[in-house]
């Protein structure tokens, strides 16, 4: 089969005149389409599909265009990785071979993937307690196992991903897909469950305002979350690009801030929340700081210093930082996150999330809210390339400026 492989030698290529610093790093990027053998059954209760539209996430962008930011690279998890990789982990695909335990599913159902390589997917019993609990993305047997080290589908050199005409899959990663949701509506469940998780473990409260860093994939799917369980809640959203910025208003965003100097977004922000800014001692210079503030939660989807660098400074005395966007650590002023007790947590992907009352897996309640019209992503899907113009899909990502591009997918099959 066709794939795309990470830790391999790179293919020649000149990038084109005037690119970018990130698509230049395209040249040099250890990544090559390769004919690698067939996906198998890679135990007896798993099974093969047919990639139909693989979404590329963030962390496959950064990886692949080596976005790993300037200075400290330490990062405690290289060891839950092994490589070469195919990659790629959101994903719609078609069943085309079972595994002789294989149970759930049949040749030609179409399916969206949980990529986690959980206790069950690894033949691991007794189950840990993460997985008892439903919390798939904080498993204690990402190492162990019948399978080579990785978290989930893309990180794993056994789990082969879906950027390749086939990809191996557990029957408990597996979720049916409605015939009422299309191919270009159901590659979006992944994304959607990471920015469920942050707002259903970190919930604002009634009639609360909020802010939303970031407006591609996650910040979108947090604006539409937010207005289908939270409509009493205002949305502030910090969007780079105009396309950003504009789907981000036809979901329902009440207030959007482009990306500006420090000074103009916190005074943006300020004036939307009601937050009352505390200047600096004349002459020493720095940002002001809200005190009070006026926003409950935010939800940062980049997870920069500079991003956190305004939020503390605009969140409510112990407000909430969720940061489920992934970047290199960098250092950061953080006073204001000590003097207003501000509550800083990490949001990890997806598992069993509770909305509503009712707790199912977070790809579950994506595809419940499509079907019944109470989320409707139109618009973020911008490109879909084939597998042989992998290049072009990550130009598109390191120029989002020009190229508008919000999500960008691979299909296998063209």
């Amino acid at each position: 089969m066709r794939a795309l492989v990470f830790g391999v030698a790179p293919e020649p290529w000149t990038p084109p005149e005037n690119a970018g610093p990130l698509t230049q790093k395209l040249a040099k990027t250890p990544v090559a389409l390769q004919e690698i053998a067939d996906a198998r059954p890679l135990r007896r209760d798993w099974l093969v599909t047919k990639p139909l539209l693989t979404g590329i996430c963030g962390s496959d962008s950064k990886q692949i265009l080596l976005d790993f930011g300037e200075g400290d690279s330490d990062n405690a998890m290289s060891g839950f990785c092994s490589f070469p990789q195919v990659m790629g982990h959101e994903v719609v695909s078609e069943v085309v071979e079972l595994g002789p335990d294989a149970e759930g599913f049949d040749v030609g159902q179409r399916v969206v993937l949980n990529p986690w390589l959980s206790c069950v997917t690894r033949g691991v019993e007794p189950i840990c307690p993460a997985c008892e609990a439903g919390d798939y993305s904080l498993c204690w047997s990402f190492t162990t196992g019948e399978l080579s080290p990785g978290i989930h589908t893309g990180v794993s050199s056994d789990a082969t991903g879906g950027y390749a005409e086939l990809m191996p899959a557990h029957s408990s990663m597996l979720f049916a897909v409605p015939d009422s949701i299309p191919d270009d509506k159901a590659v979006f469940a992944d994304p959607f469950a990471v920015s469920l998780h942050s707002i259903t473990r970190h919930p604002p409260p009634p009639g609360g305002k909020v802010l939303v860093w970031g407006a591609g994939s996650l910040g979108t799917c947090a604006v539409a979350i937010l207005r289908a369980l939270h409509p009493d809640v205002q949305i502030a959203v910090v969007a780079r690009f105009d396309a950003q910025a504009d789907l981000v208003e036809k979901l329902g965003a009440h207030h959007v801030v482009r990306l500006g100097s420090d000074e103009e977004m916190l005074e943006d922000l300020a004036a939307w929340s009601g937050g009352v800014l505390r200047p600096t001692m004349e002459g020493l210079g720095g940002l002001a700081m809200c005190h009070p503030g006026g926003i409950d939660v935010a939800y940062d989807t980049v997870g920069k210093p500079e991003t956190f660098t305004i939020e503390v400074r605009v969140l409510k005395a112990r407000g909430t930082l969720v940061k489920s966007g992934v970047h290199a650590p960098g250092r950061w002023e953080w006073s204001p996150l000590y003097f207003k007790e501000i509550n800083w947590v990490g949001s990890n992907a997806f598992g069993i999330e509770e909305v509503e009352g009712v707790r199912k897996h977070g790809i579950e309640h994506y595809l419940d809210l499509v079907a019944d019209g109470r989320v409707d992503l139109t618009g973020m899907l911008t490109h879909t390339f084939p597998l042989t113009e992998w290049r072009e899909a990550f130009t598109a990502i390191a120029d989002q400026e020009h190229s508008g591009a919000i999500k960008v997918a691979i299909d296998p099959q063209r």
